[in-house]
């Protein structure tokens, strides 16, 4: 696979982060598993940018995007103290910032990292992708196995409760039935639940 140094990504009216090319899934639908870009950008990362690389790619008048997103080809919290820095910068500006992650954050550093989080980012998407443990580890193949599965609505429950505004997003191909249980976990952590469409 060819790789680039691609750390931020214009879509629409934002601009997205690429921290790194490692995940802590390997889901069985993630577009990467099929070619290196993503709406003509090519996200895999022959290096891992240090906060100041990134930083030197945002316009002097962060207004020009409506959010900054962490988002890439990767998992972004797996390289958390470059997320942090970008992110404490870009607030510092006056941007409004947003993470999209699988929610296992917690899992990877080994300890509660929403009071980090909260203050440098504005709004967290979790990727629920499924409605039970044995279904989420099938799709998405964490390494921490079905633990993954309660880990990510833990940490979406913490995250909401420092005031940051979360969500689980899913997409429409679920199903009803499923969609209906997505809805049951997403109110007992007390988040909203997105359906988004599904990309091909």
């Amino acid at each position: 696979m060819e790789a680039y140094e691609n750390f931020t990504y214009e879509i629409g009216d934002n601009l997205y982060i690429n921290l790194t090319s490692k995940c802590t899934n390997a889901c069985t639908f993630c577009v990467r598993n099929e070619k290196a870009d993503y709406f003509g950008h090519k996200l895999w990362l022959a290096r891992e940018p240090a906060p100041e690389e990134v930083l030197a790619r945002i316009p002097a008048d962060v207004a020009r995007y409506k959010e900054y997103v962490f988002c890439g080809f990767g998992e972004p919290t797996i390289r958390l103290g470059a997320l942090l820095a970008v992110a404490r910068e870009l607030k510092a500006r006056g941007a409004a910032v947003r993470l999209n992650t699988n929610g296992q954050a917690n899992l990877i550093h080994k300890r509660d990292v929403t009071g980090d989080l909260a203050g440098a980012v504005d709004k967290i998407n979790v990727s629920l992708n499924e409605a039970t443990a044995a279904a989420y580890t099938a799709l998405c193949k964490p390494s921490f196995g079905e633990a993954a599965f309660y880990g990510l609505q833990e940490f979406a429950e913490k995250c909401a409760a420092r005031g940051i505004q979360t969500w689980f997003s899913v997409v429409d191909i679920l199903g009803e039935e499923k969609l209906a249980a997505c809805r049951a976990i997403a109110e007992k952590c007390g988040v909203p639940l997105k359906v988004r469409p599904y990309i091909e």
